[in-house]
């Protein structure tokens, strides 16, 4: 396969609103978990402590960005009343992805027309949740501001691309399946450029809620994955955009290239003990895979970006199948390491 080029990224995350302070979050250790703002909701009101407590959630806490109502309709040729249906996810995207095309050296207005594709990783509701309780202020324009697969065709729509345009949702691994896509239509040219993300905002403690009815969510708001304190996770928000070109174009037209993607796959558990819990022998046949369509073997693997979940049952099935299948033909002194 065809190796894939990242040539420019803009994220929106808590903490950070931008690769370069991004990166300065990961490197000092920044925690930028915080408890839940009450612009968002009132804590209190759905707070409590005891496990299970029906119509509540067990945790204070999340990742959140500031002043996600802000928005530049201008900019984007919006009119102030169609962007106040806009759902916060949909303007994020079109901001960061403009930023990542910044970040690419591309002036957005010189893709006019083109093959480029757009695939956006999205899932959350809550913002047309909030405006189902307000019929009598919907107009034509709530159509289009909600529905979540024009979050990838607006952007589509405001720069006149004329590639694909579709949005992923599969739960925690909506971006990363996005990226899979785009790389696919790159290598069918399909495409010639792609850009390609992820955005989920917390508007309503609904999820909260269920995933504490579930006993998904850590208490404290930390995630302690790999550990024997791990009682599940913290839910965040954000917005993450990168660039994607065919290498071989990429080092045509002199960009500059933050890293290549080799290979990557796509699979599903099946059956498993339930339907959220995961399959280690299909874990390790889509880590197999991903090895096999990149070209490389097991050993020349140094480092693995986890999911992590911090839950007792999610966390030993990842580890072990990335053990099965990374520990093949290494030698003891060829580490690898795991994050999250």
């Amino acid at each position: 396969l065809e190796a894939i080029a990242i040539i420019g990224i803009g994220v929106r995350f808590p903490g950070a609103q931008n690769p370069e302070s991004f990166w300065h979050l990961l490197r000092e250790g920044v925690d930028a978990i915080t408890e839940i703002p009450p612009e968002r909701w009132n804590v209190d009101e759905f707070y409590d402590p005891k496990p299970a407590t029906p119509g509540k959630m067990i945790t204070r806490c999340g990742g959140f960005l500031d002043d996600v109502g802000s928005f530049d309709a201008g900019f984007f040729g919006i009119s102030p009343r169609e962007a106040e249906c806009i759902d916060p996810q949909q303007r994020l995207v079109l901001e960061v992805a403009w930023e990542a095309l910044e970040n690419a050296g591309i002036a957005p207005h010189t893709l006019n027309s083109s093959q480029t594709g757009v695939f956006v990783g999205i899932g959350n509701h809550d913002y047309g949740k909030l405006q189902r309780w307000q019929s009598s202020r919907l107009n034509a324009y709530d159509g289009t501001g909600r529905t979540l697969g024009v979050a990838a065709n607006r952007q589509s729509y405001v720069l006149n691309l004329q590639g694909p345009s579709l949005v992923v949702e599969t739960s925690c691994s909506s971006s990363l399946v996005a990226v899979h896509y785009a790389c696919q239509s790159l290598r069918t040219k399909e495409s010639n450029l792609c850009v390609v993300g992820g955005v989920s905002v917390m508007l309503s403690p609904v999820s909260h809620i269920i995933f504490s009815q579930a006993k998904m969510m850590a208490p404290d708001g930390r995630c302690k994955t790999f550990d024997a304190s791990a009682d599940g996770y913290v839910w965040g928000e954000g917005c993450g955009v990168v660039v994607l070109k065919r290498l071989s174009d990429a080092l045509r037209d002199g960009d500059n290239i933050l890293a290549t993607i080799r290979g990557s796959a796509v699979n599903q558990d099946g059956r498993s003990n339930g339907l959220t819990a995961g399959n280690g022998p299909a874990q390790q046949a889509v880590i197999r895979k991903a090895l096999d369509n990149a070209g490389v073997t097991a050993d020349q693997i140094s480092y693995v970006e986890a999911h992590g979940t911090g839950t007792a049952l999610g966390d030993p099935i990842e580890v072990n199948s990335l053990k099965t299948v990374l520990m093949k033909g290494r030698q003891p002194n060829q580490t690898c390491y795991i994050g999250r």
